[in-house]
């Protein structure tokens, strides 16, 4: 993994909305933005509006995170891992290993 996909995929964990998207889509696939924008207020959390949902899942869908299919005219999302394990595995196997700088 180079290192432009590993910050878009370490800039797209950093922000908790987004996590949280990426937990509501962890527990059922194929949501739509409706479905996301709905989720935060039946659990009560603050509302947000479509855009900023839409905007947050654009931020995870450039980093690969979430993968996009269509249904009519309603675009569905769902979690991919794959980028986020490769992005652990990468950082981890460079930095793992190395003791104090001497």
């Amino acid at each position: 993994m180079d290192a432009d996909q590993l910050n878009l995929v370490f800039k797209a964990i950093a922000d908790p909305t987004r996590r949280r998207l990426m937990d509501r889509l962890s527990v059922r696939p194929n949501q739509s933005l409706l479905e996301l924008c709905a989720a935060a207020v039946a659990k009560g959390q603050t509302p947000m509006s479509r855009q900023a949902v839409s905007q947050h899942l654009d931020v995870l869908e450039r980093a690969g995170l979430i993968a996009v299919t269509w249904a009519g005219r309603t675009k569905l999302h769902t979690l991919d891992l794959t980028p986020l394990r490769a992005a652990g595995e990468a950082w981890l196997e460079k930095h793992l290993g190395k003791g104090p700088e001497t």
